[in-house]
């Protein structure tokens, strides 16, 4: 019997439609759902027991009916935030509800018995946060620029004068406003001499400035690799800002130590796919050139040049055409 893929994510995700079409190309039974449509659109059972140490029972949607059992993989993606369901609540109820749901229908859908997550979300959390990351990176060997994490205006004036120009970067983009708006905080360049007491209300990133000569984003599903060197025609600091339908791409072969960390990256946070961004300050022949910027461990794909390629390497995982290599004994 063909597999059973689960996509999870919300109905506006062009990204997974994309896999979705593919996997229905291959003949491969898929199922798309979103847990924040828990209530009369999504009802679910699920059982365990003695002698039974598997999650048994059935998923029903407004089209479709899963056995739970059946389920081979699942596509995590970006379902909508279960808060979004109970927004119309008072605070509490609200609180409550989501948290339940959460832990409820999705402790079921993160705990479904030998099926392959891609990626499994507890891993996309851990691997989620940028101190994790820049130490899995410097760890594994990659070229990290100096950085500095505080709320303290001294010691950021400290690090600025030690390390030349710094740029500042957000750790999350921002969250919705009243009227459900949401934005971004690009990487900027900041000057020390504005930093005051304002610093120590939150946490914030300092970075020494790469004297970068180029962008690359290097997509890893599985063992396949896809790299595309990224310009901005205005040449602005970062890439992301501006229209990306503007962006200047051209593929670049990714240096065997950069590829070979990036799988023990992977590995390390028990991911199968991940978006990587580095900063080139020379060719891209010498790995000592390539500078780690960051990992998004569900990042955004579809829009790249190879996105069809991309595509493919998701759904033969998904089908297990490709046996992901994912050596959860090979830690660092």
């Amino acid at each position: 019997m063909a597999p059973l893929v689960l996509v999870v994510t919300s109905l506006e995700d062009t990204t997974a439609d994309l896999v979705i079409d593919a996997l229905n190309k291959r003949g491969v039974p898929v199922a798309r759902v979103d847990p924040a449509d828990i209530g009369a659109g999504l009802t679910f059972s699920a059982r365990i027991g003695v002698g039974a140490p598997a999650w048994s029972g059935r998923l029903r949607t407004a089209s479709r009916e899963v056995e739970l059992r059946e389920v081979a993989a699942v596509y995590y993606r970006r379902p909508t935030p279960y808060t979004a369901r109970f927004a119309h609540l008072p605070t509490q109820q609200r609180d409550f509800a989501s948290a339940e749901a959460r832990h409820g229908l999705g402790g079921i859908l993160s705990s479904l018995d030998g099926a392959r997550y891609i990626n499994h979300p507890a891993a996309v959390a851990r691997a989620d946060f940028k101190p994790a990351q820049l130490r899995m990176a410097a760890r594994l060997g990659f070229t990290i620029p100096p950085t500095l994490v505080t709320n303290d205006a001294e010691a950021a004036r400290k690090f600025a004068s030690d390390n030349g120009p710094v740029v500042y970067k957000s750790f999350r983009g921002l969250p919705p406003d009243e009227g459900g708006h949401t934005g971004a905080l690009w990487t900027q360049r900041v000057a020390p001499e504005t930093f005051d007491d304002a610093l120590a209300v939150t946490a914030h990133l300092f970075q020494a400035e790469v004297p970068k000569t180029g962008d690359v984003r290097v997509t890893v599903v599985g063992r396949q690799v896809f790299a595309q060197q990224i310009a901005a025609p205005d040449g602005s600091l970062d890439w992301r800002r501006g229209n990306w339908d503007e962006l200047l791409h051209a593929p670049i072969t990714v240096p065997a130590p950069i590829e070979a960390a990036m799988h023990s990256y992977l590995a390390a946070f028990d991911l199968l796919f991940g978006c990587f961004d580095f900063a080139l300050t020379d060719d891209g022949d010498d790995p000592r050139h390539w500078t780690w910027i960051e990992c998004n461990p569900n990042g955004q794909w579809g829009w790249l040049p190879d996105a069809e390629a991309i595509t493919e390497a998701f759904a033969d995982i998904l089908s297990r055409k490709e046996a992901a290599v994912h050596d959860r004994a090979r830690r660092v």
